[in-house]
Formats: C-alpha cells, structure tokens, sequence
C-alpha cells in the first residue's frame, strides 16, 4: 500500500494528540518600548519622507516647470500592496 506524506501527517497527528499550539505571552510595557526603538526608522533612514512628494503627475509638471527642475517618476505596476 502507498502511503503519500499527508496520509502520514495526519496520522501522526492522529496519534499524538494533534499539535499544541500556545499563544505568545503579551509584551511588558519595557519590551514594547525596547521593540519600538528596534524598528523604528532613525532620522537618517527616513530623509526620503521630507521629499514633498506629488500625488497627480499635472501638479508635479507644475511645479517642476515653474522651478525649472526635472521629475523624478515613482511608478509601479499592480496593486501597492501586492494583492492581485
């Protein structure tokens, strides 16, 4: 008899009791802050968010003309957040 990996699985799932899964032990207040300070962007990470980025391509053609500077174009293809 061929057994596939599933049917293998689930049997010994089955014959251990299924899995145990626990829920994670929520965060102090001094590891949330610890945490924070990990993830959180430094200054010098975040200079691109000082840049007056334009949402409508006719306003940033405006202001470029009237400064007399290039665009810088951001376009992408497809959802933002990659959901298709």
């Amino acid at each position: 008899m061929k057994w596939t990996l599933l049917q293998l699985l689930m049997g010994a799932l089955t014959l251990t009791g299924g899995l145990s899964i626990q829920a994670a032990e929520p965060l102090t207040q001094e590891q949330f802050a610890d945490l924070h300070l990990l993830i959180k962007p430094s200054a010098k990470e975040d200079r691109w968010n000082r840049i007056p980025w334009q949402s409508s391509l006719w306003e940033a053609r405006r202001q470029a003309a009237a400064k007399g500077k290039p665009i810088f174009l951001w376009e992408m293809d497809g959802h933002p957040l990659g959901c298709t």
